[in-house]
C-alpha cells in the first residue's frame, strides 16, 4: 500500500493486510467473471477488503471517446462489467473523452488516427450518457468530461506531464513498434494519448479502470503515473473483444449501436458474436 498524503479521503494508509471476507471474494468472483485479466490480482482484493472494512466504495473508471454518434455494441461488454461491480456498491464513473479523442486513440492503428474537430466531438458527445445510461443505473453514475482538467493544464502542464514517462518505454507498446519497424511514421502527438487516458486516473483518483483487450498499455500507463503523482495504483480490468462469427473480424459492425439494442425491432445479435453477454 501506498503511504501518500493524497490517498482516498478518510482511508489510512497501513502495513497490515485487511481481512477478506466472503462479500470479498463474492465481489472478486464478480469482477473476475469473464474477464480476461486483472492486474494486480493480490492489490484489487485488498482494495475491496479495504473498501469492505471503512464503507468506502471503490471508484471504477471506464473512458470512452465519442467519436462516433453512437456508443457501439462492442462497448455493452465492458459496460456490463462497469453496472456489476456498480450493484456491489462501488462508484462507477462514466468518463466522456471529449479532450482525448481531439488527439486521436492509436491503439491497434497501423497507421495515424485523423483527430476530430471540436464541433464534431460536442456533437456525439451529447447523446453517449444517454446511451450508457441503457445499461448503467444514471442514478448512481457519475459523469465526467476529461476536458475539466486536460484544458487548464497548457503548455507548461503537458510539457510536466510528458517529463513524468519516457520515450523508451512508450515505443514498448506493439503498435507503435511494428510502425516504426516497417517504416511507418508515427506523430509526436500520438505519444500524447496514451498519457492523457493516463492523468485522467490521477485526475480521478481511480481505484479500478476498466477497458478492453487493446486498451491495456494505455491502463497501465494510468498506473505509472499515478505513482509518479504519489497515488496509489489503479488496478486495471481488461475484457475480451468482440470477435465475429469468423474469429478474426471484430463483431459487429459499428453500425450497430447499443441504442439500437432498445429498440424491439432489431433482431439478437447473440448468433454473430463469440462471446457471452454477461
Amino acid at each position: 500500500m501506498s503511504n501518500a498524503s493524497n490517498t482516498e479521503p478518510g482511508i489510512k494508509p497501513s502495513n497490515k493486510p485487511y481481512p477478506v471476507t466472503e462479500r470479498v471474494k463474492h465481489s472478486l468472483e464478480v469482477a473476475l467473471r469473464s474477464c480476461d485479466e486483472l492486474l494486480v490480482q493480490t492489490e484489487f482484493v485488498q482494495k475491496l477488503a479495504r473498501s469492505e472494512a471503512t464503507g468506502t466504495p471503490l471508484r471504477i473508471k471506464l473512458g470512452l471517446d465519442p467519436t462516433a454518434p453512437d456508443i457501439h455494441l462492442g462497448h455493452t461488454v465492458v459496460l456490463n462489467k462497469l453496472r456489476q461491480l456498480q450493484d456491489l456498491g462501488h462508484t462507477v464513473i462514466f468518463l466522456i473523452g471529449d479532450f482525448t479523442s481531439m488527439i486521436g486513440d492509436p491503439s491497434g492503428r497501423n497507421t495515424t488516427r485523423p483527430p476530430l474537430t471540436r464541433e464534431q466531438i460536442e456533437e456525439n458527445a451529447r447523446t453517449y450518457y444517454a446511451q450508457a445510461s441503457l445499461v448503467l443505473d444514471p442514478e448512481r453514475t457519475e459523469i465526467r468530461y476529461n476536458s475539466e482538467w486536460c484544458d487548464p493544464l497548457g503548455a507548461r502542464g503537458m510539457i510536466e506531464l510528458a517529463s513524468r514517462y519516457t520515450v523508451a518505454r512508450m515505443m514498448e507498446r506493439e503498435d507503435f513498434t511494428q510502425r516504426f519497424r516497417n517504416g511507418v511514421s508515427i506523430s509526436v502527438h500520438e505519444f500524447l494519448y496514451p498519457l492523457m487516458q493516463g492523468y485522467d486516473s490521477v485526475a480521478l483518483k481511480a481505484d479500478l479502470e476498466l477497458g478492453g483487450t487493446d486498451q491495456k498499455f494505455n491502463l497501465l500507463v494510468g498506473r505509472e503515473l499515478q505513482k509518479e503523482y504519489g497515488q496509489e495504483p489503479q488496478c486495471i480490468l481488461t475484457m475480451p473483444l468482440l470477435e465475429g462469427t469468423d474469429g478474426v473480424e471484430k463483431c459487429p459492425s459499428p453500425r450497430v449501436t447499443i441504442s439500437g439494442l432498445a429498440n424491439p425491432r432489431i433482431p439478437c445479435l447473440a448468433n454473430s458474436c463469440q462471446y457471452p453477454m454477461c
